[in-house]
């Protein structure tokens, strides 16, 4: 059949071809098998102990210093469990900062990684793309519709960008204004000046300072308390917000709202704190900008505007690690000029295919609401520090500025053992590690322990072993301070 006679495209007959089809099932089964060798924790093989330190110090030449952890993957795991390439394997409870959020080996993340395989090209970009980006695109605002204004979607590759993208459309939006509203403990990103937005003094050392940046007091149930309840720390926020309106008037651009704090230490916010903030920005005519990148998915319900009901407020949103795909999203009022947004790269084909069944897995699960399987997971974490804390109180010194020495929301989860102190929740990370259970932190005084677990795989029966391991690894810290 020529092909100005085909009933389909070259690339669609391919898709659709039973050979490729049954050949990536073949795949997939493969994989499974191989990681169905992989049931728990296991130190690491002395055999592979010398290509394996080989390994971390090309790593570290590369990279002109050490890796925080002397952690290589073998390519292999099988759910919220991971191997190393020295064959030792370990529960991995932070999935890479948040984007392994399906695990390892996930038949429907293999499925799709491997058909993407197939494609002619790597990477999409602006100026030539299959569909696949637009669908996700697609399906990305099609969900984000259900309780917002969000319309329109551009595509990029990694979370800071998408924060540029953000921060490019709120300024064109409302030039000349040139400065930007976020709150105290905020993270946006490396980019040069996503690194100036953020509230961290090592993120930014060395950097010039050339974007402009107002902090807000983000929520505190400490601070309320203070103050005398909720309506006085609200009161005195918006009252604070409108000095620096006052100060610099019709200069503020957007006020970025990251309704569940990730890096500033998982940090939960008020609904009536958020709304009041952002119907003085709505009356002062200041963008509200919704960062989802690190909460996306991982709260109570799908977006975090949704879990505090504020959609209808959001003018521009960003999401990015789970969804492999990052992305900018903005009301039909945000639509910006031709020329604004571009890029050689958009992402590459499998970041569409694996963001886009996962968007279709998180759609169709039961994971979501006060009864989903998030918030079971959540109770049965909370459940695991609480009896840490019964056995070892000597453990949990109080933590100044948190009133909760166990916090956190759905997937994402911390606590605050050793009174938040920063060597020694870095060391229990480390310690942790070499135990057989990844965990990272957060925050910036106190530091607390952080998880991020690739909740869609874990069971139930998974916690009492993670907090085994970890309950190992404390008392090893405890004992050597």
């Amino acid at each position: 059949m020529s092909n100005q006679t085909a009933t389909a495209s070259v690339g669609e007959q391919m898709r659709n071809d039973p050979a490729i089809a049954s050949a990536i099932e073949t795949i997939v089964e493969r994989v499974r098998a191989h990681a169905s060798q992989i049931t728990d924790i296991r130190p690491a093989n002395p055999d592979l102990k010398v290509s394996y330190d080989d390994l971390l110090e090309r790593s570290a030449a590369v990279k002109g210093r050490g890796l925080l952890y002397p952690t290589l993957s073998s390519g292999a795991g099988n759910g919220a469990l991971v191997e190393m390439a020295d064959g030792s394997v370990k529960w991995d409870m932070i999935t890479g900062i948040g984007v392994h959020f399906m695990g390892h080996a996930h038949p429907e993340v293999i499925r799709a990684q491997a058909s993407a395989a197939i494609e002619d090209t790597t990477k999409h970009g602006n100026l030539q793309s299959s569909f696949a980006a637009y669908e996700f695109g697609e399906k990305l605002v099609r969900l984000a519709q259900r309780n917002s204004r969000l319309k329109h979607a551009f595509m990029t590759t990694s979370g800071a960008m998408a924060n540029e993208s953000a921060l490019k459309v709120c300024y064109q939006k409302h030039f000349p204004a040139s400065r930007v509203l976020a709150f105290k403990h905020c993270f946006m990103g490396r980019s040069v000046t996503m690194a100036q937005i953020g509230d961290s003094h090592a993120g930014r050392e060395g950097i010039p300072l050339s974007t402009q940046v107002d902090y807000m007091p983000f929520w505190n149930e400490v601070a309320v308390e203070k103050v005398g309840g909720a309506t006085k720390f609200i009161d005195h926020c918006v009252w604070r917000l409108q000095q620096y309106i006052d100060r610099y008037p019709k200069m503020h651009a957007c006020f970025i709202f990251e309704l569940v704090q990730g890096e500033g230490g998982f940090n939960l916010g008020n609904r009536d704190f958020f709304r009041a903030l952002m119907e003085c920005c709505r009356a002062n005519n200041i963008a509200v900008w919704d960062d989802e990148i690190q909460s996306f998915g991982r709260t109570e319900r799908m977006f975090a505007y949704e879990m505090y009901d504020l959609g209808e407020f959001v003018d521009v949103f960003c999401v990015g690690k789970m969804t492999q795909a990052c992305a900018t999203m903005w009301t039909e009022e945000y639509n910006p000029k031709a020329g604004l947004l571009s890029g050689t790269f958009t992402g590459a084909g499998v970041d569409f295919a694996v963001g886009s069944a996962l968007l279709d897995h998180l759609a169709s699960s039961d994971y979501y609401g006060p009864d989903g399987r998030f918030a079971a997971h959540h109770r049965a974490f909370r459940d695991q520090v609480r009896g840490l804390m019964d056995r070892h109180p000597d453990w949990f010194g109080e933590a100044l500025f948190t009133k909760e020495l166990v916090g956190g929301v759905g997937g994402m989860m911390r606590f605050t053992p050793f009174g938040g102190d920063k060597a020694k929740i870095a060391k229990l990370c480390k310690v942790a590690y070499d135990e057989g259970v990844i965990l990272f932190y957060c925050g910036h005084g106190p530091y607390h322990v952080r998880m991020l677990p690739p909740l869609p795989v874990m069971k139930m029966e998974d916690w009492p072993r993670v907090f085994a391991v970890l309950e190992r690894a404390m008392a090893k810290v405890a004992s050597e301070d």
